[in-house]
Formats: C-alpha cells, structure tokens, sequence
C-alpha cells in the first residue's frame, strides 16, 4: 500500500503592495487552514521563495520593484512546479494569456471574490500535489 505525503496547514505566500489587501486575505486564509507568508512586492516573494516551503504563491501584477508576472516568471526558474495564481485590477486578455504562457496556474481579476480566490488557491494544491494528503479546513 503507498503511503501518501500529508501537507498540513499548507503554506501560501500572499505578495501584495497594498498592506492593507494583504492583512485581509491573511486573515481569510489563515482562517480556512493555511500558514500564510507575506511579501510587499516581487523582490520580496523572491526572498520568502527561497527560505521557507511555499505550496501556493499569490502575486498581485502591479507591484514596485518587480510586477507579478515577472516574479512568476523567476520563481519558475527556481521552482518550476510551484503554483502560481495572478491577480489584477487591470486584468485583460493579453494580461491573462501572458500570465498563463508563464505558467500561471489561474488569473483573477481585482476586486477577487473570496470564493473564488479560495476555490483557485485548492484547484492549485489539488492539481499540483496529486495524491498528498492535504489537510486543511
């Protein structure tokens, strides 16, 4: 019999330059089970990347220093099977194919519907960790 891997409290990294968005989800999510790191902008989610174990990336598009499509798209060259969702206020079609040409496992445009942040964050952990018994609420 195979014995699965268990992910508890799986790890999201929220990146967002609005302090305040960034608190919100926080709360949210760390309410439905997950650990949650937090990053202002690109260069920082980088940083989080590499030191701590991250099962989900968030990344808003319009961020100081790096955009969230450039950060997805370094994050890939360190960990290319690390979901990435993109979110943004000025969310078009060029935008979302770019994002998903980078990879990106889904775009939703800002304002985000909890609901369906939450529902693209557990297709991302579904899709990627396959057969892991993840355990959150």
């Amino acid at each position: 019999m195979k014995t699965l891997m268990a992910i508890q409290h799986p790890s999201l990294l929220i990146t967002d330059d609005d302090c305040d968005f960034r608190q919100t989800l926080k709360d949210a999510m760390e309410s439905q089970g997950f650990r949650t790191l937090l990053a202002s902008d690109g260069e920082e989610a980088l940083a989080v990347v590499r030191r701590e174990t991250v099962h989900v990336a968030l990344m808003d598009m319009h961020m100081p220093r790096l955009s969230g499509l450039e950060t997805i798209r370094r994050v890939r060259e360190l960990y290319e099977h690390l979901p990435c969702i993109l979110i943004s206020a000025a969310m078009d079609q060029s935008l979302a194919a770019e994002a998903l040409q980078a990879h990106a496992h889904s775009v939703l445009p800002k304002p985000v519907r909890f609901a369906d942040l939450n529902s693209a964050i557990r297709d991302a952990l579904r899709t990627t960790y396959a057969g892991a018994d993840l355990q959150v609420e």
